[in-house]
């Protein structure tokens, strides 16, 4: 009887393991994948992980503000678990439906955010951006520009 249930046992470890060992690893994956994403911004935009992390969860906001939800859904599903948690309608702005917003409004919000100037916020907003971009499929990213105004759509584009 021992050796059949240690026989189930190894079995189930061969087939991914047990409910905890899986979770262990869902959860370590999580942590690498959203590590990832930061690292990408942080090397890209030059800063560090503190402000990477409310830079993304800025830019991230006000971007899903602009997204129908659908897109912002769709957006959401190729994200890497954590950082579809920043993309999640910040307090801020919980609530409220999709705004149309211009360039400058996007900006001054992100500068307000993060504290700082809407050159520096432009700056972020590019590598953020464009480490979103990376971590998404073409055709998504495609889709994302077609519901942005030609100002937005010139941040969120690939810099040639």
């Amino acid at each position: 009887m021992a050796n059949e249930r240690e026989g189930q046992e190894e079995a189930g470890e061969r087939r991914g393991g047990t409910p905890d060992i899986r979770a262990q690893r869902r959860e370590s994956r999580t942590a690498q994948t959203y590590a990832h994403f930061l690292k990408d911004l942080e090397q890209k935009a030059n800063i560090g992980r503190e402000l990477a992390e409310k830079a993304a969860q800025s830019v991230l906001c006000m971007l899903e503000q602009r997204l129908m939800d659908t897109e912002a859904k769709h957006l959401e599903a190729q994200l890497p678990l954590k950082v579809r948690e920043l993309l999640q309608r910040c307090p801020r702005h919980q609530g409220t439906a999709p705004r149309k917003y211009k360039l400058e409004q996007f900006l001054a919000m992100v500068a307000e955010d993060l504290d700082t100037t809407p050159n520096e916020a432009e700056r972020l907003s590019r590598a953020v951006f464009s480490t979103v971009r990376e971590h998404i499929s073409e055709g998504e990213a495609e889709d994302v520009m077609g519901q942005l105004p030609n100002d937005l759509r010139a941040l969120w584009a690939r810099e040639a």
